[in-house]
């Protein structure tokens, strides 16, 4: 049984630093709409969180951020002035809306 323990934690680690590399290497592109790219990235979190690798939820917020291309460069700024932190589910509802807007 503890070797089968063992497997199981190199396992969980190996998955925790494969995530990690995704997560860290994401970026938004022209093939998807910003919703499905923030869900994602959302995901991986929960994955990591769920084999103990926590990530605050400020963090994850200009995690997303970061993974924006230079066209939300003005989205970045305004999130910045505010002085209220976002969640990740106002984070996407407010990326929703400037997609839409920068599509037209």
């Amino acid at each position: 049984m503890k070797a089968i323990d063992e497997k199981f934690v190199s396992s969980n680690k190996a998955l925790a630093s494969t995530l990690m590399k995704r997560l860290s290497s994401m970026t938004l592109d022209r093939n998807r709409i910003v919703h499905e790219h923030i869900m994602e990235m959302n995901d991986i979190a929960g994955k990591l969180k769920s084999l103990e690798v926590d990530m605050s939820e400020p963090f994850l917020v200009h995690f997303i951020l970061n993974s924006l291309p230079t066209k939300y460069g003005l989205f970045k700024i305004s999130y910045n002035t505010y002085e209220d932190k976002w969640s990740t589910n106002k984070l996407l509802t407010m990326c929703v809306q400037e997609e839409e807007r920068l599509k037209h």
